[in-house]
């Protein structure tokens, strides 16, 4: 599965594909997931179909992120690896022009290996729509249920606290950019770099 789609902020598109019209001409890769008994090179043929699909219908430029740090999860064996971190091979097999990291940035991470998202907190802490789902997560790793009139940041305050979250240091997300479509069209607006490497950081994905 591959699917190219609208980031959490049109700044990840209009930085990069400036004269493009974002959510139009410009989007984002924003999902590829497949299955370990695929054959080898799956995921180039892949991107290579869905590009040109895009393409046909208007697209011209691709923002995709490769995530590179490592993700664990507590067992009652201990801590179990459930995410190796990737630099982005599939998109440099692919010849996406490398435009280094995005920010760094402190992540929330719960024993589940999982990212509670700030956005995802900030329903909570101001009872906005959709934070029921947040609850129940936080629940069903241990925290109590919150009472309807309890305030939202006192509750997960102690929530957190009670799950065992912990804050960690995200050193920023590996960031390519391709043009697709008529050659004539591909320019981009920021500088490459080099590619990274596994000893940079990240598994050989």
């Amino acid at each position: 599965m591959l699917t190219l789609g609208i980031p959490t902020q049109v700044a990840v598109l209009t930085s990069v594909f400036g004269q493009l019209r974002p959510y139009v001409e410009a989007l984002e890769l924003n999902r590829l997931v497949l299955l370990d008994e695929v054959p080898a090179n799956a995921e180039t043929w892949l991107q290579a179909r869905a590009f040109r699909l895009a393409a046909a219908r208007g697209v011209r430029g691709v923002v995709a992120h490769s995530d590179p740090q490592p993700r664990t999860r507590l067992t009652a064996h201990g801590p179990e690896t459930i995410f190796p971190g990737h630099y982005g091979t599939i998109y440099q097999a692919k010849g996406m022009d490398y435009l280094g990291k995005t920010r760094p940035r402190r992540l929330t991470m719960l024993p589940d290996g999982s990212v509670l998202h700030d956005r995802a907190m900030s329903k909570v802490r101001n009872n906005e729509r959709g934070r029921g789902g947040v609850e129940r997560r936080l629940v069903a790793l241990g925290a109590r249920p919150r009472d309807e009139r309890e305030p939202g940041r006192t509750w997960l305050e102690e929530a957190l606290q009670i799950v065992g979250a912990q804050y960690v240091h995200h050193g920023g997300h590996h960031r390519y950019a391709a043009c697709i479509g008529p050659r004539t069209s591909r320019r981009l607006t920021a500088t490459s770099y080099p590619y990274p490497k596994a000893d940079q950081g990240g598994a050989a994905v």
